[in-house]
C-alpha cells in the first residue's frame, strides 16, 4: 500500500477497541463509494480484516483509521470492476429482471450515484471530505497522495459535480 504511515510514540490499541470505534463510519465510508450496502458490508471487512492480520504494525501508526480508510478506497475501485462483471452475469441469466436499489432518499442516491460516476480519485476524495468530515490534510494520508493533488483532485471533482448536477456551486 505504499508508504507506510508515520509511527506514533504510544501503546498498541486493542484491536476490538479500534474495530468497534471505527466499523460504523468505514462501512458509510465504503457505501458512498460502492452505492451498495451488502458490498460496503464486505469491503469494510476485507480492510479490518487485512488491519487484523498485520495489526502489531497497524496498531502502532499514528491515525490506524487512516490506513483502514485507505484500504476501503482501494478496494471499492476493485468492487466496481467485480459487481459490474456480476451484473452483467445475472442480467444474462435473469432478462427482464432489474436489481433493486438501496432505499434512499431520491436527492441523496442522485448526488452519490453521480459521485461514483466521477474519476476515482475525486470521488473517493468527495466522499471522505463530505461524508466523512475529514480534512486535506488527513484526506493525503489515507489515500497517500500529496496535500496539493488532493486539493486538485477536490475542486475538479467539484467542478464535475457541479456540472453533472447542474447545480450553482457556492463560493469558498
Amino acid at each position: 500500500m505504499g508508504e507506510d504511515p508515520p509511527l506514533a510514540v504510544r501503546p498498541p490499541r486493542a484491536f476490538e477497541d479500534f474495530y468497534r470505534s471505527e466499523f460504523a463510519s468505514v462501512v458509510g465510508l465504503a457505501f458512498a463509494l460502492s452505492g451498495s450496502r451488502s458490498g460496503a458490508e464486505d469491503i469494510a471487512q476485507e480492510a479490518f480484516l487485512a488491519a487484523y492480520r498485520i495489526w502489531p504494525r497497524v496498531s502502532v501508526y499514528e491515525r490506524p483509521e487512516a490506513w483502514v480508510r485507505r484500504v476501503v478506497a482501494n478496494k471499492s475501485v476493485s468492487f466496481f470492476r467485480r459487481r459490474g462483471l456480476e451484473v452483467r452475469a445475472l442480467a444474462k441469466m435473469a432478462i427482464g429482471r432489474h436489481p433493486s436499489l438501496p432505499d434512499l432518499p431520491e436527492e441523496d442516491a442522485e448526488f452519490w450515484a453521480t459521485v461514483r460516476s466521477l474519476p476515482k480519485r475525486q470521488a473517493q476524495v468527495i466522499a471522505l471530505h463530505y461524508l466523512e468530515d475529514v480534512p486535506v490534510s488527513q484526506i493525503g494520508q489515507i489515500l497517500g497522495l500529496a496535500e496539493g493533488t488532493v486539493k486538485a483532485h477536490l475542486h475538479a471533482a467539484r467542478k464535475n459535480l457541479v456540472a453533472r448536477l447542474g447545480a450553482e456551486e457556492e463560493e469558498p
